[in-house]
């Protein structure tokens, strides 16, 4: 028997509300940063685990997380974006493929990511059913994450499948 490896990439940005809107949490990794601006999205719009479940999607040949979680479906308002890394991870595993593991790469300037990456990390990978690794870096001031506009991920996904 013969095994693939197939390797996704997955990427996700969002804005940071109006300093103005006080009820939108900040979730990243799934898990609340308390006093920080929350982003603007359908779900609870978790960069992380957005990017985390584009990358698997993208190595299994599974389409995009648009395609099975859309925006303009309120099933997914406001949802936990843990849920739908879960989800994406068991369409994964129905299609006989195995994550092996995923990498992130997180861009901003605020908050700072490693006061809570070994959570993330955690929760991430409980919900992936592999090992995710997070990593903060800051975007030196450069663009629209370096003015604080937003923060943005990119992630790296490993599967495998027995053909």
């Amino acid at each position: 028997m013969t095994m693939r490896v197939r390797v996704g990439q997955g990427f996700d940005i969002h804005r940071f509300v109006d300093e103005s809107d006080t009820n939108r949490k900040l979730i990243l990794g799934g898990v609340h940063f308390v006093n920080e601006r929350g982003l603007v999205g359908h779900s609870d719009a978790d960069v992380i685990a957005h990017s985390v479940a584009e990358a698997i999607l993208g190595a299994c040949g599974l389409g995009n997380i648009g395609e099975h979680f859309a925006d303009t479906d309120p099933k997914w308002k406001d949802v936990d974006s843990l849920q739908i890394l879960a989800n994406v991870s068991k369409m994964a595993r129905d299609n006989n493929f195995e994550i092996g593991n995923i990498d992130c790469s997180v861009v901003c300037e605020q908050p700072k990511i490693s006061v809570h990456r070994d959570e993330m990390q955690k929760k991430l990978s409980a919900a992936a059913g592999a090992p995710v690794t997070v990593k903060g870096r800051r975007a030196e001031g450069l663009g629209s994450l370096g003015r604080s506009e937003g923060i943005a991920c990119w992630a790296v996904a490993v599967v495998t499948q027995n053909a």
